[in-house]
């Protein structure tokens, strides 16, 4: 009698064994009985029907995705390569399961052509210039795609902009033609304030004279503290005033 029930315990512990299963606290399992779902359970100790039950285990957690490379032909025809990085999770486990045939796959197929669509609607100034305007309609419009799949995409960000060499060199010599420019604009600035200020001190000059003769006596400090061979002494215009008004005067009567 005894060896009649040890096959049928050992049985029993086997089959035991065999539905109890263990799932993290990230996991959850999708249960077929029979080829039809019975929900999702999970996390924990599940329980499961030997033979009749089947289980599919969804990760709940945040997936990172890269994109590969793609080739865009931007709106003002410029051949980049563009990849990007989606963050997205499972939401509804359920759902990814039995809505497609395999959701990493499908996300990455379309976030693939979403982002050659999205690319290809821009000019290239946009791309290099305003990406948080293209990474909102990349999330906006695969997060709604994806929404029958039980899957929520939080956030893409475009990752490379690769760029022609030609267009690299384009770019350079614009980048340095516009760094001439401000430079010659900000040498114009300083030369019109220097002109201004050489106006405002030749009118004070021109009230006060003797404020003249303190800038000879200060050049001439300036001068005589350096070590120099030759020695320029400034002679005020004034003492040439009387024999220029006589010289006028002669040639006028002449």
């Amino acid at each position: 009698m005894f060896q009649l029930w040890v096959p049928i315990i050992v049985i029993g512990g086997l089959l035991a064994v065999m539905a109890i299963k263990v799932l993290n606290e990230y996991e959850r399992a999708v249960v077929f009985r029979l080829g039809r779902v019975v929900g999702a359970k999970g996390p924990g100790i599940i329980w499961l029907w030997p033979i009749i039950d089947k289980m599919v285990k969804v990760s709940l957690r945040t997936v990172v995705l890269d994109v590969d490379p793609q080739d865009v032909i931007t709106r003002d025809n410029v051949s980049v390569k563009v990849n990007a990085v989606v963050y997205f999770r499972v939401l509804d486990s359920v759902k990814a399961i039995i809505e497609v045939e395999n959701y990493l796959y499908a996300m990455a197929q379309l976030a693939q052509t979403t982002l050659r669509s999205v690319c290809g609607q821009a000019e290239l100034d946009e791309l290099l210039s305003d990406r948080e305007k293209i990474n909102s309609q990349l999330q906006e419009i695969l997060d709604e795609r994806t929404d029958p799949w039980g899957v929520k995409v939080s956030n893409v960000e475009l990752k490379h902009i690769d760029l022609p060499n030609e267009m690299q060199r384009a770019m350079a010599r614009q980048a340095e033609a516009e760094r001439d420019r401000r430079a010659k604009v900000i040498n114009a600035e300083g030369e019109f304030q220097a002109a201004a200020r050489l106006g405002e001190a030749a009118r004070v000059i021109a009230k006060d004279p003797m404020a003249l003769q303190l800038r000879y006596l200060q050049t001439m400090n300036e001068m005589a503290a350096e070590n120099r061979t030759t020695t320029i002494f400034p002679v005020p215009l004034d003492l040439f005033s009387p024999l220029l008004d006589a010289l006028k005067a002669k040639k006028g009567e002449s």
